[in-house]
């Protein structure tokens, strides 16, 4: 104990004559080295281990703290397992590939290659520079556009045959586009807190329901104006399929000018207007039933290629050293 109260007095004469220069987190960083140096000193090693702050940085008289750095990172590191996935399935559909047999010549990169360079209006030397950005070279640049067209070519001779889509399905598809319309939504919110309690519920909906009374006699935005937590009246134009599925199966049953609530949302209870109706405007079926056709064999696809990598990944050993 005299030990660690030794060290909260240098502390102390560290503070008074570091005064205006050091910041009170970095002389308590000083209190917990100094102190566990003298409970390493003093007791005997019981097999725990004592985590201390590391200082990463020392900006004038402040500190950076490890934990600072760590937390900042998150998103980043998170980002970076994410890309390290997409990295390993890549890599199992390139060895799929090899294993099938798939080649890709070279006449096929450099085909590629000239494409590229056409597209972005780029010589030779325009794309070397290109990718020096990105601390490419040509060679390398070569050997991943191999990889990306063995990937696609693995996808186009072991995943699409597979792919059906039938008649019946693309004229479904022709029929829910042509339901399909959007709407052009107004609201009132009342808020609620996090956790209400049944009294102030029964409040919000009380003034729910003389809202829409007063909608009644006057103009929505006015009684808007008047009542709601929100400062936005409009909430602007909706597809189906774009609203929570409780506000879509009333929003989308209204004819315009109708008013309903109250509707459950993350900041309370709402009122809403449908203040106008947008209806589809649709070819007819046969000179769409092509586009729609690829449509729905551009869904399939990804859908197939994702059941397709996931039995891969299965069958493989993936080893993540991160």
């Amino acid at each position: 104990m005299a030990g660690l109260l030794a060290s909260l007095k240098v502390a102390e004469q560290l503070k008074k004559k570091w005064e205006g220069r050091i910041v009170m987190r970095q002389l308590l960083a000083w209190v917990v080295v100094l102190a566990a140096g003298h409970a390493s000193a003093q007791q005997p090693d019981t097999g725990k281990r004592l985590h201390l702050e590391r200082v990463v940085a020392v900006v004038n008289g402040s500190i950076i703290l490890q934990s600072e750095l760590d937390a900042r990172l998150v998103p980043v590191q998170r980002r970076i397992a994410e890309i390290l996935d997409e990295m390993i399935n890549e890599e199992l559909i390139v060895q799929a590939a090899e294993a099938a047999k798939i080649q890709v010549d070279n006449s096929e990169i450099q085909a590629a290659l000239d494409e590229i360079k056409q597209q972005n209006n780029l010589d030779d030397v325009g794309l070397a520079q290109a990718l020096s950005i990105y601390d490419y070279t040509l060679q390398t640049y070569k050997l991943e556009l191999r990889r990306q067209l063995l990937r696609l070519r693995a996808i186009n001779q072991l995943v699409a045959p597979k792919v059906r889509v039938t008649d019946e399905e693309v004229r479904a598809r022709y029929d829910q586009l042509q339901r399909r319309y959007a709407v052009f939504l107004s609201h009132i919110l009342i808020r609620l807190p996090a956790h209400p309690s049944e009294q102030q519920i029964a409040e919000a909906k009380e003034k729910v329901a003389n809202a829409i009374e007063q909608t009644k006699t006057t103009p929505f935005a006015v009684v808007a104006q008047r009542v709601s937590a929100s400062p936005d009246v409009a909430l602007g134009w909706f597809q189906r399929g774009s609203l929570d599925p409780a506000w879509e199966q009333i929003a989308f049953s209204m004819q315009k000018g109708d008013v309903h609530g109250p509707l459950l949302s993350p900041e309370g209870l709402d009122v809403i207007r449908v203040d106008d109706i947008k209806q589809s405007e649709l070819k007819p079926f046969p000179e769409m039933q092509e586009e729609l056709q690829r449509e729905l064999k551009r869904v399939e696809l990804d859908k197939q290629v994702t059941t397709w990598v996931e039995e891969l990944r299965k069958k493989a050993y993936v080893d993540i050293k991160l």
